[in-house]
């Protein structure tokens, strides 16, 4: 079973590893380091930016143990260390607690329900191009923040599938309830009716109100994008994580008796508005998992991810669990469209 999950790299020349990492004897992808319990976990990042830039550029994560971090307020200067600037989330689909900018808890979701693989706000014209993810509180069992390259899912993909994508993009429908979700406030930074019709003109969101005073929107994205710096291209969407038939069939069956087919708090479809049907999502999330990459967490981890060439989901666990995501180096990896319009 193992050997269907990681995906190896061709062997490298030796090389001496920098001073003060130690590589954890691990052929997988991606790599683990092994840090020698620094005093001083920042510091200590500090000195080897590059060297942890560079590997999470050639294979798009990397683990670093052993390092220690225990707050917040840690995670938050390491990620001034490793990013140029921190990303503010916008769009959110569940709430989180904000601890420092760029900074946040974990998103909420049921804890004995997984996270399918996704981009991080990757329906969004700007989004992180760097995520760090910290474990201050490891769970009991479960839990893993696991990966996959959206490049070789990509070259996995049945070409007709990743084609019809590539040439059509993909659709975002949402539906904002008071029951479910996060709020137009939460997502859109305001509760102004006039500001959040302001941010959807300038993000290419499609709007409209309903009799009740809710919010639905629209917005069409590229499913293949091409990496900002390496010019890879990558399977870059959450077309099966936001998907109708990955939602629990019950959950499915009650919302859509609760809220109308048409007012689900999220849906994708086709570029062309066509459904996307349940074997299409089917074999997304199956590719995906051909792909995917789990390690259990433990106490201080740091992982760090590009959030382009990189998905990464979260799987059921036991017990408490703190993991915290900070978000950086903001990017537009989609060509933006026309102005969002009321519709």
């Amino acid at each position: 079973m193992l050997s269907a999950l990681f995906r190896k790299h061709p062997a490298a020349p030796a090389q001496a590893p920098p001073t003060g990492i130690t590589p954890v004897p691990d052929s997988d992808a991606p790599p683990v380091l092994q840090a020698p319990g620094p005093a001083d976990p920042v510091a200590w990042v500090a000195g080897h930016r590059d060297t942890l830039r560079g590997l999470v550029a050639e294979h798009g994560a990397l683990t670093v143990r052993g390092l220690g971090l225990r707050d917040p307020a840690g995670v938050e200067a390491v990620l001034g260390r490793l990013a140029a600037r921190p990303a503010t989330e916008r769009e959110g689909f569940a709430a989180r607690e904000r601890h420092a900018e760029g900074v946040y808890s974990s998103s909420a979701w049921p804890q004995n329900q997984p996270m399918c693989m996704h981009h991080e706000m990757s329906y969004a014209v700007r989004c992180p191009g760097l995520l760090l993810f910290a474990c201050l509180r490891p769970p009991t069992a479960g839990g893993a923040t696991a990966v996959a390259d959206s490049a070789a899912v990509l070259r996995s993909l049945p070409p007709e599938l990743a084609d019809r994508f590539e040439r059509e993009g993909w659709i975002l429908t949402r539906s904002y309830h008071d029951e479910i979700g996060t709020s137009p406030e939460q997502s859109f930074g305001t509760d102004d009716r006039a500001g959040v019709e302001a941010y959807c003109r300038a993000h290419a969101i499609d709007w409209s109100w309903q009799p009740d005073g809710s919010l639905r929107t629209r917005q069409h994205r590229g499913a293949v994008v091409r990496h900002p710096a390496s010019g890879l291209r990558c399977w870059f969407n959450q077309i099966a994580f936001l998907n109708e038939w990955t939602m629990d069939p019950e959950v499915r069956e009650f919302l859509v008796e609760e809220y109308g087919p048409d007012g689900l708090p999220f849906n994708t479809l086709y570029g062309n508005g066509d459904p996307v049907p349940p074997d299409v999502v089917e074999q997304i999330n199956k590719t995906y998992e051909a792909h995917t990459v789990r390690r259990p967490w433990q106490a201080g981890d740091l992982m760090i991810v590009d959030n382009i060439r990189t998905a990464h989901s979260r799987e059921a666990y036991e017990g408490p669990r703190e993991v915290l995501v900070a978000m950086g180096d903001p990017v537009s990896p989609h060509a933006q469209g026309s102005e969002g319009t009321a519709t």
